[in-house]
């Protein structure tokens, strides 16, 4: 099959005109910004990690009818054994940055009712990160005619992906940007096989098809992506700077110009594996004496508590960044979407 054929068939399938996914980031992703990748004819989506299920219903009506939209949610980890003493080595290291304070109560909204109301609200795909979903849930998706996509950093975990019933397989490169996909955090969040091994050696080996994401910054990535097998591309950070993302004045700042060598993977935000801008805080974390951060979600608390306390030694927010950062700019998404769907028509041809 041509690349052409490929792409065609995968456009068709879920109401494209280009094969491009805007990635479905938990905080920044707005129904703006989703509206104005289906607009150019690419695939909207929302990050509903945070979401109650009110929320994603609400989301979804202001995103209206705007056209294919996705909308993703992290399988939750089996709960290990505490680790009280990782916590504990954590929090003393954090109290170098100041002192903490006290976060508003947010409790995480229940999974199985999240999954529920994505059913509800019947996008076109919903999509897992971090593991996959039970059979009788994608049976569920199936009979409603929603699709499933699996998010997977190895050729192990996209077989499972495509075992358990998955419709694509979403590749991620070590080069992505935010938290890393792994089924296993403790197993696999170490391994670094960039976009450009990963993809050809998935999408030689699966039925379905292949939607390539990390480090995709301009038309050159996506030309090069669907000629290593992908049938679409999905981009997150190349988007983040849009005035429909709507992130902060800072955070925004920190992605301009960042090279690839100013990303960083780290788990000191969360307690999960993620690749970020590097500042004074996550540096702290690389030097020899730093502990390894807790766990997550304990991680993800005492950051949280340590922000609430207004501590100067650390930023008001992730800077989550993928390694093509420097390439995103203030354009607005549809436009940024449809030059490199123009330049990746130019390359391919």
């Amino acid at each position: 099959m041509t690349v052409r054929d490929r792409v065609g068939e995968f456009c068709a399938t879920y109401g494209l005109s280009v094969p491009i996914l805007q990635a479905p980031m938990a905080g920044s992703s707005p129904p703006a910004l989703a509206r104005a990748a289906a607009s150019a004819g690419a695939m909207g989506g929302r990050g509903v990690l945070r979401d109650p299920p009110e929320r994603i219903a609400q989301w979804m009506t202001e995103f209206g009818s705007a056209g294919p939209v996705q909308l993703n949610i992290w399988v939750p980890e089996e709960p290990g054994s505490p680790d009280d003493e990782r916590r504990a080595l954590a929090e003393a290291f954090l109290a170098r940055f100041g002192v903490p304070g006290t976060p508003p109560d947010r409790p995480r909204p229940d999974y199985r009712a999240q999954l529920e109301a994505m059913l509800a609200a019947r996008p076109t795909v919903v999509s897992s990160i971090m593991g996959i979903f039970d059979a009788g849930y994608v049976r569920r998706l199936h009979d409603a005619g929603i699709a499933w996509f699996a998010c997977a950093t190895t050729l192990p975990e996209a077989l499972a992906a495509q075992e358990a019933g998955a419709d694509a397989v979403v590749a991620q490169g070590t080069e992505a940007g935010g938290h890393r996909g792994c089924f296993d955090q403790d197993v696999t969040a170490g391994l670094d096989s960039t976009l450009f091994a990963l993809v050809p050696h998935i999408a030689d080996h699966l039925r379905v098809p292949v939607v390539a994401a990390g480090g995709i910054g301009d038309g050159r990535g996506v030309a090069a992506a669907l000629a290593l097998g992908a049938s679409a591309v999905q981009v997150g950070t190349a988007l983040l700077r849009t005035p429909e993302a709507g992130i902060s004045a800072n955070w925004s700042a920190a992605l301009a110009g960042a090279g690839p060598e100013a990303v960083t993977v780290t788990r000191a935000y969360t307690g999960r594996t993620a690749r970020a801008v590097s500042t004074a805080f996550l540096r702290e974390w690389q030097r020899p004496e730093a502990p390894r951060p807790a766990r997550f979600p304990d991680q993800l608390g005492l950051v949280g508590r340590w922000r609430a306390g207004n501590a100067p030694g650390i930023e008001a927010e992730n800077y989550f960044a993928g390694q093509s950062a420097a390439l995103a700019t203030t354009d607005p998404a549809a436009e940024v979407i449809t030059r490199m769907w123009r330049e990746a028509s130019m390359i391919l041809a």
